[in-house]
């Protein structure tokens, strides 16, 4: 496709254990293959001496380096250190994670340094890499970007993924729910079928995290009624209770103890994901790796029985959200049409069967690619908003989305006011009056929380500001108004004025409280970006002159061996110099520079030209 002036917008899934990436054109959505051929790249990367890696690269050396290998970011995302759920995973995953300011910051090795990144570096990391996979498909520079979070997300994780994507040298142009963008794909899918109006439920559980929303699609509609969920459960967890089984049979069979071996565990988790996945399919499979702890093989079979008991209250936990979500929209589930499935981890036999229990035998739909549906949506709403090509089907669609939590202040006796209860439309706006709470005060310190509880502290702190300069006077004569403001990305500004002098202040729930990244954070982040663009572009061209060297070296060898016209002492001289350097190329362990590998190229060349011309071909 030719560059264009006007550089298209893409739609990202930045997902938990996978991402995808979507474009509109030629009139519908394409979902772009990487340079693997997989429409779906690992949300994984990994750190080397040797350099870094994005994807499936990263994901296929995690064995071998389970220590600097770095996935489920988005667990980490716009979380505090000391949320019970980040000292949970930790326990589990293969590399380092602190706490700076009850900020979880990731800690590898990278070029025999130790490194620490933010979740939003490791982020923006795989949503270069998914920009990069549209580039090359496009043939023209991108910008602009939808990315999808899960509707549960709270507003620390949506301007923390937002800040991802700016870390990652793009324009988010909005920030749009994932079950949202998958009924966008439905609702498309489903286009001229549907006769005034659907209800229809989203039940998306992916890779790690979990949504269920609850929209009416109307022609071209999509009115959010209501969504629930849980950003802490999906197919990881199911991996993980596979691994502390096998980790206690390993221990019954043989008596040594596993759960701190990095590398074993690893192995056993990548074999325990592939059983998970054949077990949708088959009714038993069998874990077989070789050598897996000191020499000893590990075989042994798991049924789908089995698998399901090890997983069943967390089966069951998924149909919580979808009666909290019910209740929320005052809809039956006798009036649900469709329920749809979205994200890897439907393709479960138990919780596809426990959902057409609970809508009393109803069958699910089907009918879009669970692993893509969501990039679809959001590669619509990226036409939509960008009017890049031919976006006449999907003009006229229009997303009346929800925010999923309360958002409210703590008033002067300690309990929280509501200003924008959950499951409200937005964008959305309302302002509250206050006043004093004792004569003389001439400031008010406001914070803010999200969440469902009447105590404050049982809620989420979003931040706190200061209205100064409030005129002296009796305690309740002045006028305080206080606005709280969301946008369509759910992002939250909240101002307070006093309405007799005119003092105003506000806080814009982005970078002002502590575990959010700041803007000299983020420019920072932005310029190690680029550095590590160039350090890739520099281990790319290494290891593209390393591989020309060492079919030049093999090349020249080969030629030796047909020319038997050579005198035996040239002949030697080639093949000595041919064999140096092939053992050199053979020493993994070779910290080689570019101009080293340029030189042994030269020198080479210098021996062989002379003898065999400069045709490296080996014609």
């Amino acid at each position: 496709m030719a560059a264009k002036d006007v550089c298209p917008a893409i739609g990202i899934d930045l997902g938990t254990t996978y991402s995808c990436v979507g474009i509109w054109q030629h009139g519908h959505v394409e979902i772009i293959a990487n340079d693997q051929g997989n429409r779906t790249t690992p949300s994984y990367v990994a750190f080397t001496n040797n350099g870094r890696f994005i994807g499936d690269a990263a994901k296929n050396q995690v064995s071998t380096n389970p220590t600097n290998t770095v996935f489920d970011a988005k667990r980490l995302i716009g979380r505090r250190f000391s949320d019970p759920s980040v000292r949970s995973d930790m326990k589990l995953w293969p590399f380092k994670v602190r706490g700076v300011r009850d900020k979880p910051v990731i800690v590898v090795n990278y070029n025999n340094m130790e490194k620490k990144f933010a979740a939003e570096e490791i982020s923006s990391m795989i949503l270069f890499k998914m920009r990069e996979i549209a580039e090359a498909y496009i043939g023209s520079t991108v910008k602009d970007v939808v990315i999808t979070v899960p509707a549960y997300f709270n507003d620390f994780q949506r301007q923390a993924t937002k800040d991802a994507g700016l870390i990652a040298g793009m324009n988010v142009i909005r920030i749009i729910n994932e079950p949202t963008a998958a009924a966008i794909a439905y609702g498309l899918n489903k286009k001229g079928t549907i006769v005034r109006g659907k209800n229809v439920l989203i039940f998306d559980l992916g890779g790690g995290t979990f949504d269920v929303s609850l929209l009416k699609i109307d022609e071209g509609i999509f009115e959010v009624k209501a969504t629930a969920g849980d950003t802490h459960l999906g197919g990881e967890d199911f991996d993980n209770r596979m691994v502390t089984y096998f980790i206690q049979e390993f221990k019954r069979k043989h008596g040594k103890d596993i759960s701190n071996n990095p590398k074993t565990l690893r192995r056993l988790r990548t074999s325990c994901e592939r059983a998970k996945r054949t077990l949708s399919s088959t009714t038993e499979t069998i874990i077989e790796i070789d050598s897996l702890f000191e020499g000893i093989d590990f075989h042994s079979k798991i049924t789908r029985a089995k698998f399901e008991e090890l997983n069943m209250d967390l089966f069951t936990k998924c149909m919580e959200p979808v009666e909290k979500c019910l209740r929320d929209a005052k809809m039956d589930k006798t009036i649900v049409h469709d329920v749809v499935l979205v994200g890897g981890s439907t393709r479960i036999p138990k919780v596809q069967q426990l959902l057409e229990d609970f809508f009393n035998g109803k069958e699910l739909c089907k009918s879009i690619n669970p692993d893509e549906a969501v990039a679809y949506g959001a590669a619509v709403q990226a036409a939509i908003m960008s009017g890049e090509g031919n976006i006449e089907k999907v003009q006229d669609l229009l997303l009346l989305d929800v925010t999923p939590l309360s958002l409210g202040i703590r008033n002067y006796t300690g309990v929280m006011d509501v200003f924008i209860p959950r499951n409200t439309a937005i964008p959305a706006k309302k302002e509250g009056f206050y006043t004093t709470s004792y004569s003389g005060q001439t400031y008010m310190t406001i914070s803010v929380y999200e969440g469902e509880r009447p105590t404050p502290r049982d809620n989420t702190l979003l931040g706190t500001f200061k209205l100064s300069g409030i005129r002296p006077a009796l305690r309740g004569v002045p006028d305080i108004s206080i606005c709280f403001e969301i946008d369509n990305n759910g992002i939250l500004v909240v101002s307070a004025e006093e309405k007799l002098t005119g003092n105003k202040s506000k806080i814009i729930i982005t970078t002002n409280y502590r575990n959010r990244l700041s803007k000299e954070e983020i420019e920072r982040m932005v310029k190690e970006a680029e550095k590590y663009k160039l350090e890739d572009n520099e281990y790319k061209k290494k290891m593209e002159a390393k591989t020309a060297l060492e079919n030049y070296a093999y090349d020249q060898r080969r030629r030796i061996y047909n020319h038997s016209n050579i005198e035996p002492e040239v002949m030697k001289k080639i093949a000595d110099e041919v064999g140096k350097v092939i053992h050199w190329l053979e020493n993994d362990n070779q910290p080689w520079t570019l101009e080293e590998i340029e030189n042994k190229m030269k020198k080479l060349q210098n021996v062989c030209n002379p003898i065999f011309g400069e045709d490296v071909s080996g014609s």
